[in-house]
């Protein structure tokens, strides 16, 4: 044990480690905790060195360049403090790094941008969503003023934009009330699919590293006054009834060729609009008399092409790969909702939205008394019982029984006649 000697700025100035050695201490007397230890490069620095439980514990305290010997004395008091606590000062050290680390976190996740934020959530979880949902985040949050698809004008911002271009840690329960309550009066509907992305992006924030320092201990989507402002959606009723459809149809049949055998096969497939939409000239076999549907809930399912349905879409064009082809883009026509009210306002019947139409195909099949099981199978609901799930299994041709059934019951409340299956390209003719 090297002797101890009171520290002094010449013995620390003179003190070398030895030839032949790797390191060498100058141990101080007055705390004996203390010593000055030289290397054979000629470095030196102050350390801290005791016993905790039996074993050495020794802690760099600093230079002598930039520590005067009472500093590190002072600090090396501190230390032995902390080992007569039981406390381990190398432990101690890690823990505050990790503390100024997390604060240094917390203070970057709560200046970066919501919409920055936002944009690498939606990224990041792309892949496990499917191409509407995911258009749903990017178009619910755009900035706005591109120049629209079709006609003059510029896209409007998306009702998170307002909400999410600030910094994240501003982002709390009195921010998201206040747009809440601004957008009850405008888009219920809309701001009701907001706030639920909203709380799901908020969850994943709570659990990312980078973020989860800067958000709040609850989640501010989910906050009850929010809920009330923007209140609960009510089921909607929108329907044609069976005296309305001779109206409908001779309004619907005054349209563009595209956007009316949209709107009809539409009704006659009670399919998903966004499903009828994207309907390729692939999917349509005229042969076996088959439509394939991508069906968001099965992935794909195969219904009846009837004579109707088939008439209508061997009228259209083939400009592309879609059956419904936008003659401006290469793409599919747009959703027809404008066109949609104005057929029911030329026919003098109320609004029938999109979705109101696959609602009416549900709700006129029980004329006809079509079992449930069929219906829901050829709209792409998921079964509704073990039975239906498990033990039924109907082909194509059992489906096209009834399908015909529930088409030729309603073109015949419409006043048209019901093409046979091999004159179903001809041009159809209304019944007087």
């Amino acid at each position: 044990m090297t002797a101890r000697v009171r520290l002094t700025a010449g013995r620390v100035a003179a003190f070398t480690c030895p030839p032949g050695q790797t390191q060498a201490f100058l141990r101080d007397s007055e705390v004996p905790t203390l010593a000055l230890r030289a290397t054979p490069a000629g470095a030196k620095s102050y350390v801290f060195e005791a016993k905790l439980q039996r074993r050495t514990v020794r802690v760099t305290i600093g230079d002598p360049a930039h520590w005067t010997i009472e500093a590190a004395r002072a600090r090396a008091r501190e230390l032995a403090a902390l080992l007569d606590r039981g406390i381990d000062p190398r432990e101690e050290a890690r823990r505050q790094q990790q503390q100024r680390e997390a604060e240094r976190a917390r203070q970057q996740a709560a200046q970066a941008c919501a919409l920055d934020v936002w944009q690498r959530y939606c990224e990041e979880r792309r892949r496990a969503w499917g191409e509407r949902h995911y258009a749903d985040h990017v178009k619910l949050a755009r900035a706005g003023g591109d120049p629209v698809r079709r006609g003059k004008g510029t896209l409007a911002a998306g009702p998170l934009y307002q909400l999410l271009n600030r910094p994240l840690a501003q982002l709390d329960a009195a921010t998201v009330e206040r747009w809440a309550a601004k957008h009850a009066a405008e888009r219920p509907t809309v701001a009701r699919l907001c706030l639920r992305l909203l709380g799901v992006f908020m969850n994943w924030c709570r659990a990312h590293p980078d973020y989860r320092h800067a958000m709040p201990d609850g989640n501010p989507a989910k906050s009850r006054r929010a809920r009330e402002a923007l209140g609960s959606p009510q089921a909607k009723t929108d329907a044609l009834l069976r005296e309305q459809l001779r109206p409908w149809f001779e309004a619907v049949r005054t349209q563009d060729p595209a956007v009316s055998a949209y709107l009809q096969a539409l009704l006659l497939t009670g399919a998903r609009p966004g499903e009828l939409l994207q309907l390729r000239w692939s999917d349509v076999d005229f042969q076996w008399k088959s439509l394939t549907i991508r069906d968001k809930v099965e992935g794909e399912r195969t219904i009846p092409l009837t004579p109707y349905v088939a008439a209508l879409l061997a009228g259209l064009p083939r400009r592309g790969p879609y059956v419904f082809m936008s003659g401006k883009t290469d793409g599919p026509i747009a959703p027809p909702n404008h066109a949609a009210t104005r057929v029911c306002r030329l026919a003098g019947v109320p609004p029938v939205t999109l979705h109101g139409l696959r609602r009416s195909f549900k709700s006129l099949s029980e004329w006809v008394e079509v079992p449930v099981g069929v219906t829901a199978q050829i709209m792409g609901h998921k079964p509704s019982a073990t039975a239906e799930k498990h033990y039924t299994v109907r082909p194509l041709d059992l489906l096209a029984k009834w399908h015909v059934k529930i088409e030729g019951w309603i073109l015949e409340q419409a006043g048209i006649e019901q093409p046979s299956a091999e004159d179903a390209a001809q041009r159809l003719r209304v019944v007087a």
